[in-house]
């Protein structure tokens, strides 16, 4: 998958009632991070806690990310090169953050500002530590990344709700039809789903308009049951 997938989805950990949605269709909406669901990276580095989707949220991207242990990563190391700032809070625990070339520790309570271009990381100092990601693109209408749609479809083909998961996708590739990595992560669902007739015509599409991916996708584990098959091998050759 290309931008990171999604292994499994675990229902939410309570520690106590909880708030369960209270207000929702009142105008308003009360609920608790421990009542989002927990959505597990491929790799098993990241645990998203999807607050945008469960809220129905549109000004600006809002998801939590989870540490269970020291080490976990809670922010991936990346940049936001399409001019997109960030702000990420720490809710609970501590986390190190790396901006730039400068690392420091930053207990609950914390808010870190990432502008565009700015390499971000973080790790979890502690056990349960979350971090509240808030980003947007100034002067830019929002819209939800396909990168979260397919986070969270490959999440639901692993817990085996591949309708729900399919319908996921498919939101994400009518809202940017153009864009490669869209159909190269829908290549690798139906890789993963079994359906080698639709992941090899996702993936034609998506070299038809980045054949460079062509090397990454020969090697791609989310591609390996296409491996056999004559028309992967000339896709990808």
């Amino acid at each position: 998958m290309s931008g990171g997938g999604v292994g499994s989805t675990e229902p939410p950990r309570s520690e106590g009632a909880g708030f369960a949605g209270a207000g929702a269709g009142a105008g308003y909406e009360i609920l608790s991070l421990d009542e989002l669901d927990r959505l597990r990276s491929t790799d098993g580095r990241l645990i998203m806690r999807p607050l945008r989707r469960r809220l129905g949220f549109h000004p600006f991207g809002l998801n939590a990310w989870e540490g269970e242990q020291p080490g976990d990563q809670v922010i991936e190391p990346h940049r936001e090169d399409g001019g997109h700032e960030e702000l990420y809070v720490v809710v609970r625990g501590a986390a190190q953050f790396t901006l730039g070339e400068e690392s420091f520790d930053a207990p609950t309570g914390t808010l870190v500002h990432a502008r565009p271009g700015t390499f971000r990381a973080a790790t979890a100092l502690e056990a349960g530590t979350i971090v509240l990601a808030l980003g947007a693109k100034p002067g830019d209408v929002f819209a939800p990344s396909g990168w979260e749609d397919f986070y969270v479809a490959f999440a639901l083909l692993a817990a085996g709700d591949a309708d729900r998961a399919r319908t996921t996708m498919q939101e994400a590739l009518a809202r940017e039809p153009g864009a490669w990595q869209g159909q190269y992560n829908a290549a690798c669902f139906e890789a993963l789903a079994g359906e080698t007739d639709a992941a090899i015509e996702h993936l034609r599409t998506a070299l038809t308009t980045h054949p460079d991916v062509a090397g990454h996708a020969a090697g791609d584990d989310d591609l390996a049951s296409l491996r056999d098959d004559p028309r992967f091998a000339e896709l990808v050759r």
